[in-house]
């Protein structure tokens, strides 16, 4: 057997070895998918029963999707074989390094999600903040949308957290 065929082998053999753990780890993977299925289907029934509005479902949602997707992901990884810890340090130094290059972005983010919890104004209200006014028709994580009378303004949620805002018009929820 030559050179070639002793490279064949060991590949085979490396084959052989990974499969199985690549299919453990798909399935650890899927089970994670299916699990963040479940628990969409219990926010939605548990948000169903309560008055919460919209928008802290959506929130809820979106929280309960990115975290059953990055925990799956690194538990699938860990399956496979792959030394999770060295990722799991890596994430974290990246995720510091670009908590400043994004600090702004961060800021809105946090500032939409304490806006949407403890709601100074709902949806189609009127607002007047920093000298712009209009009628909100979105709150999200980053930017809450006004209606003026042919534009829409969207304003970074960490001005609205900022700044004073004067509640022009309340609508009725």
């Amino acid at each position: 057997m030559g050179v070639m065929g002793e490279l064949l082998k060991k590949l085979i053999e490396r084959i052989r070895f990974f499969i199985p753990r690549v299919s453990i780890s798909f399935f650890v993977f899927l089970l994670f998918v299916l699990a963040s299925m479940i628990a969409a289907k219990i926010i939605n029934w548990i948000f169903s029963k309560s008055n919460f509005r919209k928008d802290i479902l959506s929130l809820a949602q979106k929280a309960n999707k990115v975290a059953f997707l990055v925990f799956g992901t690194v538990i699938a990884l860990g399956t496979a074989g792959i030394d999770v810890l060295a990722l799991v340090a890596g994430l974290g130094l990246a995720g510091f390094a670009l908590g400043f290059a994004f600090k702004d972005i961060l800021s809105n983010l946090l500032a939409g999600l304490l806006i949407i919890i403890f709601a100074p104004f709902h949806q189609n209200d009127r607002i007047s903040i920093a000298g712009l006014e209009g009628t909100v028709i979105e709150i999200d994580l980053r930017y809450t949308t006004l209606q003026d009378k042919n534009r829409k303004i969207l304003i970074p949620n960490s001005t609205l957290f900022t700044n004073a805002i004067t509640i022009i018009e309340e609508h009725q929820q």
